[in-house]
């Protein structure tokens, strides 16, 4: 890989600026983030809290959302064009861009709060992040268990591209559960594509890295009080570090 895709979102490559200049770590003072991206220095979200952004024709379950919106297991988000969601569910937090149709399901414990157990992208792109805990995935080409970990997905009919950010994922292919990969990873070190039809023989190939950063994945991590474990805060790697 000769060189990593540039953000072309305007809202997204203010982001990558401004997380560069240290506003996750606090080194701007509040004033100065009054017109920012996200309103507010990124920080954990309040008891009681689950939307972190709202921005355009966001939905649940049918209805407008915004900053007030409780997502729980069971909630089904849409977004529409120009449209971004930044939210947490217990110790999960994700960015869902526009165009997007993305289903949780789990549950409400009495003592843990919300428990997310799968996830349905049926269309769209999402960025999201765990910890010590595991989660399903499903797309319409592939199914995803995950362990534990950051990671970014596209999904449309044809194919998924799926990236384990780091941590431990087992892909597999809707159309070919027998063509299964199980991907540890570091630091983006392994992103593929899985096909609703093989290609050469194989459901399951490299692909490059794009379409999201470190500081997106810090971003969502502070959301759930946590840090991801690496971070090049001005976007300065080309891609995943290993060969395929």
């Amino acid at each position: 890989m000769t060189g990593r895709k540039k953000v072309e979102d305007p809202r997204r490559r203010w982001l990558v600026q401004a997380l560069g200049l240290g506003v996750l770590a606090g080194a701007l003072p509040e004033s100065a983030l009054g017109q920012s991206l996200f309103g507010s220095r990124p920080d954990r979200l309040a008891n009681g809290r689950s939307i972190y952004r709202a921005v355009g024709d966001v939905t649940l379950n049918g209805k407008p959302a915004d900053v007030t919106t409780q997502i729980k297991p069971g909630d089904t988000i849409r977004t529409g064009k120009g449209a971004e969601l930044v939210f947490a569910v217990g110790a999960h937090a994700m960015i869902v861009r526009e165009g997007s149709e993305l289903s949780l399901d789990g549950i409400i414990d009495a003592a843990k709060g919300p428990l997310l157990g799968a996830l349905r992208l049926i269309t769209g792109k999402l960025l999201s992040v765990s910890r010590n805990t595991r989660m399903s995935i499903s797309t319409p080409t592939a199914t995803i268990g995950i362990r534990g970990t950051g990671w970014y997905a596209e999904a449309d009919p044809q194919r998924t591209y799926f990236c384990t950010c780091y941590g431990t994922s087992d892909v597999s292919a809707v159309e070919d559960p027998s063509s299964r990969e199980t991907v540890e990873s570091e630091h983006h070190d392994r992103p593929l594509y899985v096909l609703s039809k093989p290609s050469g023989g194989k459901s399951i190939l490299p692909a490059p890295f794009i379409n999201h950063t470190d500081q997106e994945l810090m971003l969502i991590e502070a959301l759930v009080g946590r840090t991801p474990p690496f971070v090049f805060p001005n976007d300065a790697y080309s891609g995943p570090r290993r060969g395929y």
